[in-house]
């Protein structure tokens, strides 16, 4: 089947309104403004939901900021406003904003019409016909929420079926069926929206789901089975209780799983949910599909393996899809493969015996860090490219404690050449009190730590403050300078492995003294 010939389906995002009943969540107009460009014009969703009338003066001024922008670029007829059945006062507030679209809250169930309004169905209607009619002779576009629809159908579906009959004569151009509790399972959902669509085969109907039991997405790809014209989703699923359905889920899955066409640019998805993550301050999980950091990372060898070998472990949720790249992550778990995949990314190349190294120390590396980056890549081949692997002393336990206002200290329990020492040591800092401590032990062995001239820590460029870090210091000897590094995932911990390397570096050279000397004698 062509592309054109497939079954097109609407896409609503209501982050900036339904996405704003996320605890905590309160978006200023200028983040408003720059979501609402984003989903319009780079996302391109067919509609934006942006707002509830009559909430304040500040979301007034977004509403309006966002119209004027609209309107240059001939995108206002796809802004929508919420507003309720209140004697045209919405309709005032949405049209002194400039907004031409009203999404009207209606009830959708009986229980709440008579619980909440206190009123009977041909009331309700009478107020509802009433508001939309008002609207209209205003100039705006009306839309309509049955709120709770989901619990009216199961519990009273002949007040929903008589609702909709006397509003079809209306002009409301959508009929909005929201989930609002997230109650219903993709099997009632299909059942009842194909009711609703064969029962009215001449309206428009939206689903608006919620994700309180995480069947957002599923329940989305029912309603789209059974004719819905139009789905709605926010981005990270943002809503209220446990939220809405993810756009880039709903997005993915309609085109994937249903081959149904939509209006999205899957490339701007995981850059819009970064955008939403800053404005909100709700991180989403690094495994959140689609959008998620670890989503393209394969963390175990044998999946490395596969996909060098043959793409064996790839799907149709390729990175370079969504302007992603496929990462392959480096630690305990690693193999081969993924150091390989890693060295061909950076361009680097090693022989074998090197790999085997690098990877020895990854593993090593992993069991005090969750993952170990690309970026942390070159800094553990120049340590272990550089490093001697002597094995004189070995640091066998250590404990450090910083406290501010006080001196911190430092606990060790190091081996010199199979003799076991302890000692404790203070200083300014963690390393320093390691250093206090370490300088204890050698005085027993009748050496003297070389000075420290410098000492450097750096993390990769562009890194995390989980990244790994990379102690570089020089320290000055007998022979000269010498220069040793360490990394760790700890910085002080970084530092005491460059320490380390000295030590090694400074007894081996001690023993070859020792022996050139008893050589000399016996000559």
């Amino acid at each position: 089947m062509s592309e054109s010939a497939k079954r097109y389906v609407q896409i609503m995002d209501t982050t900036l309104r339904d996405g704003e009943q996320t605890q905590g969540v309160s978006f200023s107009p200028a983040e408003k403004l720059n979501l609402a460009k984003t989903l319009l014009e780079q996302v391109r969703v067919d509609r934006i939901e942006v707002a509830s009338a009559r909430v304040s003066s500040g979301e007034a001024d977004a509403v309006r900021q966002i119209i004027d922008w609209a309107e240059g670029r001939g995108l206002a007829e796809r802004v929508e406003v919420l507003g309720f059945v209140d004697q045209g006062r919405s309709i005032e507030w949405i049209r002194s904003a400039g907004g031409r679209v009203l999404n009207l809250l209606t009830k959708g169930s009986e229980r709440h019409c008579r619980g909440q309004l206190g009123k009977s169905l041909e009331q309700h209607v009478a107020d509802v016909r009433a508001c939309v009619g008002r609207a209209c002779d205003a100039g705006l576009t009306v839309n309509l929420y049955l709120e709770d629809w989901s619990n009216g159908y199961r519990d009273t579906p002949d007040y929903v079926y008589r609702f909709v009959e006397q509003l079809a004569d209306t002009g409301v151009g959508h009929f909005m069926l929201p989930d609002t509790l997230g109650v219903m399972t993709p099997e009632q959902v299909e059942a009842a929206i194909a009711d609703m669509v064969a029962r009215f085969p001449g309206l428009c109907f939206d689903f608006h789901p919620h994700n309180d039991y995480g069947l957002a997405t599923a329940n989305v790809l029912a309603a789209a089975r059974a004719g819905v014209s139009a789905l709605h989703c926010t981005v990270n699923c943002l809503g209220e209780r446990a939220g809405n359905a993810s756009l880039a889920e709903v997005a993915v899955n309609l085109r994937d799983q249903l081959d149904y066409r939509t209006g999205i640019d899957e490339t701007h998805l995981a850059r819009t949910s970064e955008l939403v993550e800053y404005f909100s301050g709700k991180r989403i999980a690094d495994n959140a599909p689609i959008v998620g950091a670890d989503v393209f990372t394969q963390t175990a060898g044998i999946h490395a393996d596969g996909d060098r070998k043959g793409s064996l472990y790839h799907s149709r949720l390729s990175p370079e899809r969504f302007a992603r790249r496929r990462k392959y992550a480096l630690g305990k778990l690693a193999g081969k493969a993924s150091l390989a995949k890693n060295l061909e990314r950076l361009d680097i190349q090693l022989s074998e015996e090197q790999q085997q190294a690098v990877l020895r120390r990854i593993i090593a590396l992993g069991d005090s860090k969750k993952t170990i980056t690309t970026e942390d890549l070159p800094f553990i081949i120049a340590e272990v490219l550089e490093s001697k692997d002597y094995d004189h002393a070995e640091l066998l336990a250590c404990s450090v404690a910083s406290t501010m206002d006080l001196e911190s200290t430092a606990s060790i329990k190091v081996r010199i050449e199979g003799d076991i020492y302890t000692a404790v040591g203070s200083g300014n800092g963690g390393f320093d009190a390691f250093m206090s401590a370490l300088a204890r032990v050698v005085k027993k062995r009748g050496l003297t730590l070389p000075r420290l001239t410098d000492y450097e820590v750096r993390i990769p460029k562009g890194g995390r403050t989980d990244a790994l870090t990379e102690c570089s210091i020089v320290w000055q000897t007998e022979q000269g300078e010498l220069r040793t590094r360490g990394v760790h995932a700890n910085q002080v911990f970084a530092s005491i492995a460059a320490t380390l390397r000295m030590l090694n570096i400074v007894i081996h050279r001690a023993l070859k003294r020792a022996a050139a000397e008893a050589e000399a004698v016996s000559d």
